[in-house]
């Protein structure tokens, strides 16, 4: 007979962790479980273990609304933060909870009894199944099993190393060696600074510039506060104003793309100097088309300025014994090639979806408030911000899904389920974004739609609204008992 629980969650990165304190805090009745499919906590920060690694949003943002950030760092480093979510598991007694080694291959919902059904599978290939009544996801968006890498041609006749960041070997010594890091992003303009301390020197070879953005390390206004207000209140005011600094600066980005464009290309110039070819950090689209790359204090700049670091914009010819060739005839020399190419999205872990026998095509379903899906049944996916911190939105999420789950229990109802019912909804892209990442994953991602409560908004203000004074019982939520043949009628409707 299968294990049961009233909620499985499936990740213990950042947004797990977080999930099943609000879970433990908000509905303490409710029976839980965390699979992760790796060994471990701490999802990205505990995958990720390149030079420099780093969060590119504060800290005051990018913690847990119940978990004061107390490092003097604002811009983090991976240990620090990994350290921060194994710290909220044990104080809040959620590591007797975690199940590791436990990867879930298939989900399948069952209306008769109103619960999922989870195949899970060992490293050892050994596979057993667990039930719930609802399944939260917390897996993140992308492939923790292989980054994007290009099929660059040529690529054997190099005899240097290439390393995708994804999977950094743990004892590479690059001391002395001339590195190339292939890509614009918030990876790359992160290893560049950090490796320059023991390479040769460091280049970043980069099709399309991004926007770079120096942010400082440390906030000393927080320093002065903490003098004379307690640490929480500290905190939440940090997490409101740096929240607002970055919805304000999205904002303008959208409606003042131009005027934005050209504060940001001037804070750049002003740093690299007057002799610096700005093409490097001129991208051809508009602020926020594509998330900002923040630099800690200008690191990659000072680098930049020094020499230890450049950077190179044209297109890779193919590799070559010494390095890369570029379309331009010029040949970059490299013991090692770091592909800061980016990542490949991929929903739930890879898992395979069934409601009621029938296979899941997620890119058949809408988004409902950012966390659900038209016609799925007691299922949540946290998907946090792509232009402001992540768990902003994630800790909204888990406290929207407590909030449901105290209702059913309420109401007597068991299932929960957004239906798509008015003809008029239309459905969008999921993510208004152009990064590679998007678009080579949009064909097989949910959509998302011009209205509420089917609208991704991307912005705080908006989705507090929804998710934490909105109504539960909204039109299209609707929340009934199991019936024998699983039908709708019993149907607890919206008046």
């Amino acid at each position: 007979m299968s294990e049961h629980f009233d909620v499985l969650i499936v990740g213990a990165g950042l947004s797990g962790i977080g999930a099943a304190r609000h879970l433990k805090s908000q509905c303490p009745g409710k029976t839980f479980a965390i699979l992760e499919g790796r060994d471990t906590l701490g999802g990205t920060w505990d995958l990720f273990r390149y030079p420099g690694i780093r969060s590119d949003s504060d800290m005051y943002t990018l913690g847990y609304n119940f978990k004061p950030w107390t490092e003097p760092q604002v811009i983090a480093d991976g240990a620090r933060i990994r350290n921060y979510i194994q710290e909220t598991s044990r104080e809040n007694g959620i590591d007797s909870h975690i199940r590791y080694d436990s990867k879930v291959v298939s989900a399948d919902w069952n209306s008769e009894s109103a619960a999922w059904t989870l195949t899970v599978q060992k490293k050892s290939g050994e596979t057993t199944q667990l039930t719930c009544n609802w399944l939260m996801m917390c897996s993140g968006y992308y492939n923790y099993e292989e980054g994007f890498t290009p099929d660059f041609p040529g690529r054997n006749d190099f005899k240097g190393q290439v390393i995708h960041p994804q999977f950094w070997p743990e004892k590479l010594d690059y001391s002395g060696k001339r590195v190339v890091v292939i890509g614009s992003g918030a990876t790359a303009i992160t290893l560049i600074p950090s490796m320059t301390d023991k390479a040769q020197h460091v280049t970043m070879l980069q099709r399309t510039p991004s926007y770079v953005i120096s942010v400082p390390q440390f906030d000393p206004m927080v320093r002065v506060l903490l003098k004379f207000l307690p640490e929480m209140t500290v905190y939440k005011m940090s997490r409101a104003r740096n929240n607002f600094i970055t919805q304000l600066i999205f904002k303008l980005s959208r409606k003042y793309p131009n005027a934005v464009r050209k504060l940001l290309l001037k804070q750049v110039k002003a740093q690299v100097g007057p002799n610096f070819d700005m093409k490097h950090f001129t991208p051809p689209y508009n602020p926020w088309d594509q998330r900002l790359c923040a630099v800690p204090n200008g690191d990659m700049f000072k680098v930049l300025r020094r020499g230890k670091a450049s950077v190179v914009t044209d297109h890779i010819d193919r590799f070559v014994d010494k390095g890369i060739l570029l379309k331009s005839g010029q040949t970059l020399e490299a013991d090692i090639i770091v592909t800061a190419t980016g990542l490949n999205l991929r929903l739930f872990g890879g898992m395979t979806m069934k409601v009621d026998g029938k296979a899941i095509q997620m890119n058949e379903h809408i988004s409902y408030k950012g966390l659900m899906f038209s016609d799925i049944p007691n299922f949540s996916n946290t998907l946090g911000y792509t232009n402001a911190s992540w768990t902003l939105k994630a800790d909204l999420i888990a406290e929207y899904v407590c909030r449901l789950l105290k209702h059913m229990d309420k109401t007597g109802t068991r299932i929960a389920v957004a239906e798509r019912k008015d003809p008029n909804v239309k459905p969008a892209p999921l993510l208004d974004m152009s990064s590679g990442y998007v678009a080579r994953a949009e064909a097989h991602l949910p959509k998302g739609a011009d209205r509420a409560p089917w609208k991704l908004y991307q912005n705080y203000a908006m989705d507090m609204d929804q998710l934490h004074n909105g109504k539960l019982e909204d039109g299209v939520m609707t929340f009934r008992k199991p019936s024998a043949a699983g039908t709708t009628s019993t149907a607890r409707k919206a008046a």
